[in-house]
């Protein structure tokens, strides 16, 4: 704050009215949690002004955000608007500076975008203004301000990348019941996500999962992982998946991690499979397609939907019988080590 005088080291009402009015004009354009899961300071320090502080702190700090490579969604200006009245005359000033706020009658600040006001306070002198006052000042302060955010947007148009040397954080959302299937037994499938991808995982009881990693795309794997995992597939779907075990009666695949389903051998392919080591062996990449959920929640695939159909194919002529036993034990079950004592747990 300009002209402020008192001891160094405290806050003063004046500058915590100033960072309050600054922090409500930008809140608006602010990414939310989940699209940047940071903290965000800004430090504002006026070594000198002959206009409004704070609309400065506006300016500036909607600068520093894109400079820093917050995603705000759009640049914020302010500008203070003052009032003389004489008698019947008025004049409305635009940008006032010490002189013209000391002796006016009115401190209007004003910030806003292009679209429209964030934020304003009006300190005045007199009794009141009318409706027609107030409305000359806002339009007043509206073309002031897309003039300066004429000039913003030519220092910056749009967010700059965030620094290389800073942590990457992403968040995303998952259902709380889903949870304990995330962390696994004794946390083994949670454990594995980070093992393979270096990231440390916050997951809180709410089903928000935070992930960090100085490597941006790292982060991304772990999310994908997280979101595979979690995820309800429907009847249609399409996985890249794994060969995990082979049975006589077909093939259970991995599809996400700790997630398994089964290829029946007569799913495996068009034409009469007698062996599935035939087709697939374990450890093998295969590409299939959701065909069945059952009652107990088990997903049944298919490779060959995916595969071209042989020429003059007929229905029957290559059947498999249904060669396939009862599933006991079912690789589905969910089972966690998931406990709600603390609101966050670290992995």
């Amino acid at each position: 704050c300009v002209g402020e005088v008192g001891r160094i080291g405290f806050t003063s009402r004046r500058e915590i009215g100033h960072g309050n009015l600054a922090e409500r004009s930008l809140k608006p354009v602010m990414p939310t949690y989940e699209e940047f899961p940071y903290t965000i300071r800004i430090v504002s320090e006026i070594m000198e002004s002959n206009g409004s502080s704070s609309m400065a702190s506006v300016c500036g700090g909607s600068l520093a955000l894109m400079d820093a490579g917050v995603p705000s969604r759009e640049h914020v200006a302010g500008i203070a608007m003052g009032l003389i009245l004489d008698g019947e005359r008025h004049a409305v000033l635009t940008d006032i500076l010490g002189a013209e706020d000391h002796l006016g009658d009115m401190d209007f600040k004003v910030t806003g975008t292009r679209d429209g006001i964030t934020a304003i306070q009006l300190d005045l002198k007199i009794e009141g203004i009318s409706f027609d006052l107030l409305a000359e000042a806002l339009e007043q302060a509206r073309k002031g301000r897309l003039y300066i955010l004429d000039l913003m947007y030519q220092a910056l148009p749009e967010p700059k990348e965030m620094s290389p040397h800073a942590p990457r954080i992403m968040s995303l959302q998952i259902d709380p019941e889903k949870i304990g299937g995330l962390i696994g037994p004794g946390g083994k499938t949670i454990k594995k996500i980070i093992a393979d991808t270096e990231c440390s995982i916050d997951v809180d009881d709410d089903g928000t999962v935070v992930v960090a990693n100085p490597d941006a795309r790292k982060c991304q794997d772990a999310v994908e992982l997280i979101r595979s995992l979690t995820m309800d597939p429907e009847v249609g779907d399409e996985f890249d998946a794994t060969v995990t075990r082979i049975m006589a009666f077909g093939a259970f695949v991995e599809f996400a991690p700790g997630r398994e389903g089964l290829v029946h051998i007569s799913e495996l392919d068009w034409n009469r499979t007698e062996r599935v080591e035939d087709v697939v062996k374990i450890g093998d990449k295969v590409k299939v397609r959701l065909i069945r959920i059952d009652d107990q929640g088990r997903f049944d695939f298919s490779r060959k939907v995916l595969l071209p159909k042989p020429e003059n194919y007929v229905e029957g002529r290559h059947g498999h019988g249904d060669r396939r036993p009862h599933r006991s034990g079912g690789p589905h079950h969910r089972s966690g080590g998931h406990h709600s004592g603390n609101r966050r747990k670290r992995y």
